[in-house]
């Protein structure tokens, strides 16, 4: 071969003779077996996982195909290592069980039925940046997806699934993918996690929480970790062989997640309930979004990400993102010859809504506002009490205590201690 060119295994028996050396070797100069299974990596640092053959159907195991065992053990000796983070190509036969679920349409494949769940939790463990298969003879290229819980971890890089077809079909497809990387170990971090506009949802997670009600005795190292921090110490430029007997039993420290919704939220955003044509903006702990029953066409809603019901239970970094939303709203609307107004409702309601709402400059200063709520809450005799200057919500109010607050984009602040009950609609 002109250039060093790496294969995968035999996918069927008849194939078989052809890999004289099942652990891998050479078949000709400048084209390489890689093996049954393993991690190859590049002098650049560029890392290749690979699976050989098809998924075995019954046991003992066929020559040409890998196991449950095998896919494990592949996992284990990566995740063994310090910092793992994700790999930057896997290489598989397979296509992956279910890939196109929440992506485009792969044509006549149907991924519910075709496709290995071991190379589904696979891809969902080794979280790598490429994935290439090529059984199916179609080409297919997935949008990119997650894979991070958007409701419970920091940002990761994303996944991209490319199906090629036969080399020279007579119909024509794609069965060549020339691109150019860099490998992970050599990327800046903020640079590597960068989620372009058309990502989905991770396409496997309802598979692993199968793969895992399944399972009976399982031991911990063997359970797919859900995150990772960064190292960038890599082995280069030799295979690495998966025997997965090196493992680690140190756990990075996790950052603590937010509380759990005790029943369906409509506001997390990694739930199914998020009316997700109504989000605006998404950023690192907060989103933007519009609201449904909006009293004007730009009323927003600030909503937390993760699980948090009020603004005093949120963490610092949560109320950093707060703040710069905040901002950037008071910009856009000064902009637009408004200012906006904004109130929370902690009562009777399980996840933040910061409910933020544009008034014209003309109509209405920050004192008409302010008076127009304390005169509505003096008819309803409601104590609504203005917070000294540089004063907090978090230092007046205990976390779990219902309350409502006001505030305005002069910061100035309104506050409400709710002891039994509100009107709901108060706030509107």
């Amino acid at each position: 071969a002109p250039i060093p060119t790496y294969v995968l295994g035999a996918n069927d028996e008849d194939t078989v003779r052809y890999f004289p050396d099942v652990s891998g070797c050479e078949l000709a100069e400048n084209i390489t077996y890689l093996g049954r299974r393993g991690v190859f990596s590049g002098t650049s640092g560029l890392q290749i996982a690979y699976l050989s053959g098809t998924e075995a159907q019954h046991e003992p195991a066929l020559a040409s195909a890998f196991t449950a065992k095998d896919a494990a053990e592949l996992t284990a000796s990566l995740l063994s290592a310090p910092g793992f983070r994700g790999v930057d190509i896997l290489l598989t036969s397979p296509w992956p069980r279910d890939v196109a679920r929440f992506g485009n349409s792969p044509g006549e494949i149907d991924t519910k039925k075709c496709g290995s769940a071991l190379i589904s939790n696979l891809a969902a463990s080794l979280k790598p940046r490429y994935h290439f298969a090529a059984l199916e003879k179609t080409y297919y290229e997935r949008v990119p997806y997650r894979n991070h819980t958007v409701l419970q971890e920091a940002p990761q890089h994303v996944s991209r699934f490319i199906a090629l077809a036969d080399v020279g079909n007579t119909s024509k497809k794609k069965y060549l993918y020339a691109f150019s990387i860099v490998p992970m170990s050599s990327m800046d971090p903020a640079e590597l996690v960068k989620q372009p506009q058309d990502v989905t949802e991770n396409p496997y997670r309802k598979l692993q929480k199968e793969a895992h009600k399944g399972r009976t005795l399982v031991s911990a190292e063997e359970e797919p970790a859900c995150q990772f921090f960064f190292d960038l110490n890599k082995n280069q430029g030799k295979k690495r062989p998966s025997d997965g007997k090196e493992r680690g039993n140190s756990q990075p420290k996790q950052a603590k997640k937010p509380p759990q919704p005790t029943g369906p939220c409509w506001f997390c955003l990694a739930s199914p309930e998020v009316e997700k044509h109504l989000v605006v903006s998404i950023g690192t702990h907060c989103y933007l979004a519009l609201a449904k029953g909006g009293l004007l066409p730009d009323h927003v809603l600030i909503l937390p990400i993760g699980h948090y019901q009020s603004v005093v239970d949120l963490s610092a970094e949560v109320v950093e993102e707060v703040t710069k939303y905040k901002c950037a709203l008071k910009d856009f609307f000064r902009s637009q010859g408004k200012r906006y107004v904004l109130f929370e409702r902690n009562y009777k309601s399980q996840h933040l809504q910061l409910q933020v709402i544009p008034l014209p400059l003309n109509l209405c200063t920050a004192e008409d506002i302010k008076e127009a709520f304390i005169t509505q809450a003096r008819e309803q005799q409601i104590e609504l009490l203005e917070l000294p200057e540089h004063s907090d919500i978090q230092q007046v109010a205990q976390p779990g205590a219902p309350y409502f607050y006001v505030e305005l984009d002069t910061g100035e602040k309104l506050f409400h201690r709710i002891r039994k009950s509100f009107p709901l609609q108060f706030g509107r």
